[in-house]
């Protein structure tokens, strides 16, 4: 959805859609944003939820000089962002949502900061509403090391797992910073290569990860030989205040690319009868089949990273290959045009070859752009 109206450098946007995207890129461009009607038609509970005012508040923290006024029903946010500062930050997370919600922005900020990110958040590692911190290890971080000249002092650690729906665990995120991304050329997939998995239990007992373990095996065993799935058994305080188990499945190329799915077990809230081991295993193979199957040079969870990245990169032109674009990739490609006024070119490599499809799995997209040669005016210069 296109801004509202703008109102010299403010943009205004309506509704509670897409709040992350639009904050992210604020803090990005420094333009102050303003959102109303979020959720006003909704007598029952409207305005902002707790876990996006969490979010705001941890924006909050990491930049200096934000101001945030909301309205005294939330359902109107005016946010004028500051510098992003970054260093040592200990926050609690909202258990509505995982840790990944907000791992995702500060994975998009961090190497702008004008100090190192060094991250302590609790809450929720592993939900169904967010990527776990073992996809975005996989996933996001392996992405962020092909923008990044040097990947030293990046590093996300899980001190301790905690399951939804009342969380518990921590993780320890760093971040370096940089004083501008490079441009990249990034159109070689790679052929898959192994697959890697961690399966976590969390106050259950560990037949559970066994049984889960050897379903997933059993289905990616019929397309690969190299596959080991570590196991994760957490017991007294290192298992967060939920009982519940899990799994990541990680698919490496040959060419470096990671495609990642995860499928955690049901909490009471979500349904009455308790998840089957086996039945988690085999669903999160086929997820990662089906990633695998879209392709490209990123996992689709990660494609509007992959697009922030090339649009805020150095002044030459970028070529990034990834499969089908997702919703939630489309809308920010639109909110990027809003904020930085960069457009991309979106082509279909596979146009000629009507056989392609058929050969090398769902249609592809190659996303093309100039960089804007974003600068890091935050960072310290040696």
């Amino acid at each position: 959805m296109p801004p509202v109206a703008q109102e010299g450098n403010c943009l205004i946007y309506r509704g509670s859609n897409f709040l992350k995207q639009r904050l992210i890129l604020a803090c990005l461009s420094g333009k102050p944003l303003k959102i109303t009607q979020i959720r006003s038609e909704d007598e029952s509970a409207p305005g902002l939820r707790e876990y996006e005012i969490s979010l705001i508040r941890l924006l909050d923290k990491i930049t200096n000089g934000t101001r945030i006024e909301l309205n005294p029903a939330g359902t109107s946010v005016m946010f004028t962002p500051g510098l992003l500062h970054g260093g040592q930050i200990h926050h609690d997370c909202c258990v509505q949502r995982g840790i990944g919600y907000y791992l995702d922005a500060l994975i998009a900020l961090g190497p702008f900061c004008k100090n190192s990110l060094h991250c302590t958040l609790r809450g929720v590692t592993n939900s169904k509403d967010s990527p776990s911190v073992d996809h975005i290890k996989g996933a996001a971080l392996s992405l962020l090391k092909r923008f990044l000249l040097v990947d030293e002092g990046l590093d996300l650690r899980v001190v301790k797992r905690g399951v939804a729906p009342l969380g518990g665990g921590e993780i320890e995120f760093r971040c370096p910073v940089r004083k501008n991304l490079r441009g990249i050329q990034c159109q070689a997939q790679g052929m898959i290569k192994r697959i890697r998995g961690t399966v976590y239990a969390c106050k259950v007992s560990p037949a559970m990860a066994n049984r889960t373990v050897e379903a997933a095996k059993g289905c990616m065993l019929k397309f690969l030989p190299d596959v080991y799935i570590y196991t994760d058994q957490n017991r007294g305080k290192m298992s967060g205040n939920s009982p519940g188990f899990g799994i990541c499945l990680l698919a490496e190329t040959s060419d470096g690319v990671c495609f990642a799915a995860d499928c955690s077990s049901n909490t009471p809230d979500e349904s009455d009868t308790p998840a089957v081991p086996e039945d988690l295993g085999q669903e999160v193979a086929m997820r990662l089949l089906d990633e695998i199957y879209r392709g490209g040079c990123c996992d689709s969870a990660y494609q509007w990273l992959a697009a922030l990245y090339m649009a805020l990169g150095q002044k030459h032109v970028s070529k990034f290959l990834t499969g089908a674009l997702s919703t939630y990739t489309v809308h920010f490609l639109q909110h990027l045009r809003d904020f930085f006024s960069i457009t991309f070119k979106l082509e279909n490599p596979d146009a000629e070859d009507d056989e392609a499809d058929d050969v090398r799995g769902a249609q592809k997209v190659l996303m093309a752009c100039v960089g804007i040669g974003y600068t890091n005016i935050n960072k310290r210069v040696n």
